[in-house]
């Protein structure tokens, strides 16, 4: 059964702060937003929706628990709607840690809301504080707590590159995060948007934007670490769908469409030069084996990652054989012939 969000952006409504790198005001204000449109935002996109589907109702875009309490609740009223003629699962919302007690979790346990995600960003307070985002570290981590312990699903989201943030920052918040419970992740590296504090950091020399290779490398390794600790990466990179791509609101920083799958070609990759390296394959002709689901992620965009690595290590992948199992990613000298019965696919 395929998973499904139907998104509902509610731009910047709740929001008691603006930190540094946020432009929702500018480009997605409340002027925007209007109450009577949403059913018919609803009708249109429950329409597309298979009976094969897991589909969830979103509110995303603002701090959803902070909004006008009547409005709230109307809105999780019209999601309950749908989720009791069984046109949907269940719904999920984002919102600010500050932004959750037990009396908010309380109203959100009368309905079938199910996920609760947290824009946690950092949970090191030097960089909470240069970002201006508004709350503290434990902030952060007692909101998790009060989430898990109402019985809801926990997202965390994080950013990458935000201002005072090194690599060091961010693998401690991944695993923080990860010991908090969380289900599962977001990953955001940090975009300039025009008009915001953070462009204008950048104009004076204060911010330095990530290079897309500086974004690509530092959440390969935040992946990695949640992989590790069995927490999913829902995404990485900004969702189009916001209307936060535009190359007219982007200043700088590392705005690519398939941020996600870059990220993932260089995790591959790295697991790949670790195989060459630590089973001194240095030099050959090698045979890939990878579970079929992973093989483009192994091979990369147009081949990357085998180029990369003969370019790298001498080693060339001649063959690559796509296997049923679960998790597998392993390379072998070639000396004879493929074992019988695996499906091939030649390069």
């Amino acid at each position: 059964m395929a998973h499904r969000n139907i998104p509902l952006f509610i731009p910047h409504m709740g929001c008691p702060h603006q930190c540094v790198f946020c432009d929702q005001r500018a480009i997605s204000g409340q002027e925007r937003f209007c109450e009577d449109l949403i059913p018919q935002q609803l009708e249109r996109a429950v329409s597309t929706v298979s009976s094969d589907d897991d589909c969830e109702i979103a509110f995303f875009g603002g701090s959803f628990t902070g909004i006008d309490r009547g409005l709230m609740i109307r809105l999780l009223e019209l999601a309950e709607s749908y989720v009791q003629r069984g046109v949907v699962q269940a719904i999920r919302l984002s919102t600010r840690p500050d932004m959750i007690d037990r009396e908010i979790l309380a109203i959100l346990g009368r309905y079938s809301v199910k996920t609760v995600e947290l824009g946690l960003q950092s949970m090191n307070d030097r960089v909470l504080i240069a970002s201006e985002r508004g709350h503290t570290a434990e902030c952060g981590a007692r909101a998790c707590e009060m989430v898990r312990e109402a019985g809801f699903s926990l997202v965390g989201q994080m950013m990458i590159g935000l201002p005072a943030s090194t690599v060091t920052e961010e693998l401690e918040t991944a695993e923080r995060i990860c010991s908090l419970g969380a289900n599962a992740c977001r990953v955001y590296p940090t975009v300039v948007f025009h008009g915001t504090s953070l462009a204008r950091m950048t104009e004076r020399g204060i911010y330095r934007p990530l290079t897309l290779n500086e974004a690509v490398e530092r959440s390969a390794r935040v992946v990695e670490v949640l992989e590790k600790n069995g927490v999913g990466c829902l995404r990485v990179g900004l969702c189009a769908s916001e209307e936060l791509t535009s190359e007219a609101r982007v200043m700088a920083g590392p705005n690519h469409p398939a941020l996600g799958e870059l990220v993932w070609n260089e995790i591959f990759y790295q697991r790949l030069l670790r195989l060459v390296t630590e089973n001194r394959l240095l030099g050959n002709l090698l045979e890939l084996r990878v579970t079929k689901k992973d093989l483009s992620k192994a091979v990369g965009q147009h081949r990357c990652n085998l180029e990369r690595l003969e370019r790298e290590t001498g080693a060339r992948v001649q063959r690559i054989c796509g296997v049923e199992q679960a998790c597998v990613l392993s390379l072998h000298r070639i000396e004879k012939k493929l074992y019988e019965g695996e499906h091939q696919a030649c390069i």
